[in-house]
């Protein structure tokens, strides 16, 4: 439905897409990732003809968005990081008029636009201006504005900014329920969001695609582990020949040991491992008895820092409440983000957003 190839933008001698080529099969959800000045927006854009590409070529259902504008444009229904609404139209207005330039048949428009509104949960104000409405439900009626004529392409910059929990479960729904009609590219800096709603991730770094692949695979290209994490009462040297014929376990990081004679561990294995049973077992033939044990895997999150971080700054992140001595393959300097391991946005120091940095 969606075939992005060796897509380039330049601004000046300022590279903001270099090289990058994804596609998107009908029907499914893509969610879009990067640190902010990563190219996501500049990339949205150039899909949906807003600006033009240095070099490459995008598809949408058969069109080159470059030699086909017009019917290329047909098939997309475009939610960018500032809605496009007028302050001074009703919302019913507003609508109305999205649904004339997008030439819905007049017998359709009314009945439709009930619908969308609806679907995006702004009936109830459907008679207000859009200047009186909050943040929240002017996103809302920016996502209507995309539903409108129920293109078979929808691209959603950050869709759930400024809503409210409640809004922003009902707007993930909508979402699910729209893929079923619809081929969806979405962008969000909320993690467990994408990691929720979407079948492919794409994750880019400085304009060039770091890796693309289902949220449950995606660990798998950074050499990815699961951890068990142990509270054992015995000796550093009965714990280690314990496990040390268990071949599933890659590495054993262990932590101070207490004055009640409790050593903290932390033995990783494959990303497809499950160690718990073997290390229960062997741990208990050498009469050293387990007091806790979690098992925890890589999030979205983990992954996210892993790929588009410096070494130093995952340290640092991780240093503030996330999981720590994750192995990493990744030492490529990044941009410098912070993930929070409640799915909060991503905040930058001392970088430009998209928008900013693309204008």
């Amino acid at each position: 439905m969606i075939e992005v190839k060796n897509l380039v933008k330049k601004y000046g001698d300022h590279l903001a897409v270099d090289d990058l080529s994804f596609t998107v099969e009908k029907g499914q959800i893509l969610g879009f990732l990067g640190p902010n000045g990563a190219g996501k927006s500049t990339t949205m854009n150039i899909i949906t003809g807003y600006i033009s590409a240095t070099e490459g070529s995008v598809v949408i259902d058969g069109h080159d968005i470059f030699d086909e504008p017009e019917e290329a444009k047909k098939c997309i229904g475009y939610l960018p990081e500032l809605p496009p609404l007028y302050q001074d139209m009703t919302v019913r207005e507003y609508l109305n008029f999205v649904a004339d330039l997008k030439m819905v048949k007049r017998s359709e428009k009314s009945k439709m636009i009930t619908r969308i509104m609806g679907m995006a949960k702004i009936s109830d104000v459907s008679e207000r201006l859009i200047k009186q409405l909050s943040k929240g439900y002017r996103q809302r009626v920016g996502l209507a504005q995309a539903i409108v004529g129920f293109p078979d392409v929808l691209i959603l910059d950050e869709p759930t900014v400024g809503l409210d929990p409640m809004q922003i479960i009902e707007i993930r729904d909508l979402i699910k329920k729209l893929s079923k009609d619809h081929t969806i590219i979405l962008s969000s800096h909320i993690l467990s969001e994408v990691s929720a709603i979407c079948d492919t991730v794409v994750i880019i770094n400085k304009g060039k695609l770091v890796v693309s692949d289902t949220p449950d695979n995606l660990s798998k290209h950074i050499g990815g582990s699961n951890g068990l994490h142990l509270q054992v009462k015995g000796t550093k040297e009965k714990i280690s020949e314990a496990l040390s014929n268990i071949k599933d376990i890659t590495k054993i990081d262990y932590g101070s040991k207490t004055k009640d004679g409790i050593i903290k561990l932390t033995a990783y294995c494959g990303e497809d491992s499950d160690i718990r049973e073997e290390v229960f077992y062997a741990l208990s033939d050498a009469r050293c008895p387990i007091l806790n044990m979690q098992f925890s895997s890589m999030s979205l999150e983990d992954i996210f820092l892993e790929v588009t971080q410096t070494k130093s700054r995952k340290k640092q992140a991780r240093g503030l409440g996330r999981r720590k001595n994750v192995p990493s393959k990744t030492d490529e300097a990044a941009p410098k983000a912070v993930v929070s391991p409640t799915g909060a946005p991503i905040e930058e120091q001392n970088q430009e957003t998209d928008s900013e940095e693309e204008n």
